[in-house]
C-alpha cells in the first residue's frame, strides 16, 4: 500500500477513535500524537482520574487481518515504556495509569466504522 494511503487510513482511524473516546465513553482527550525519542503514543485521555494510553490499530475492511492483532506482547512493552515516558515528562506518577486499545476497521462511505474496544490491554 502507498504511503500516503496508509497514512491517511490511520489518520482517519485515529479522527474516529478520538470521537469514540469522548462521546460514547465519555473520557477527556489530553494528547494526541504524542512523540518523544522512544516513539509515539497515539492519543491520551483521562477516564475519571485514570490516565490512558490508547494505541489506535486500524484496518481497512478489505484486509483479512483484525486491526488488534498488530498489538504484539512487543508493542505493549514498548507502550508501556512510552508511557512512563510521559509520566515522568509530566510529573503525572499520582495517577493510576492503564492502557487501552482501540480497533478501527474502515470500510468507503457511507458505512460507518467498526470499533472495538480493549480496555486495559496489558
Amino acid at each position: 500500500m502507498p504511503p500516503q494511503r496508509k497514512d491517511r487510513i490511520g489518520r482517519r482511524g485515529e479522527r474516529i477513535a478520538r470521537r469514540f473516546l469522548r462521546w460514547r465513553r465519555g473520557y477527556r482527550i489530553i494528547e494526541s500524537n504524542w512523540r518523544c525519542r522512544l516513539g509515539e503514543l497515539d492519543i491520551v485521555a483521562l477516564d475519571g482520574q485514570v490516565l490512558v494510553f490508547v494505541e489506535v490499530k486500524t484496518r481497512r475492511s478489505t484486509v483479512p487481518a483484525d486491526p488488534e492483532d498488530a498489538v504484539t506482547p512487543d508493542k505493549l512493552q514498548r507502550l508501556r515504556r512510552l508511557a512512563q515516558a510521559f509520566v515522568s515528562q509530566y510529573n503525572l506518577g499520582h495517577l493510576p495509569c492503564r492502557i487501552d486499545v482501540l480497533a478501527v476497521t474502515v470500510s468507503d462511505w457511507p458505512w460507518p466504522a467498526k470499533v472495538v474496544h480493549y480496555k486495559d490491554a496489558t
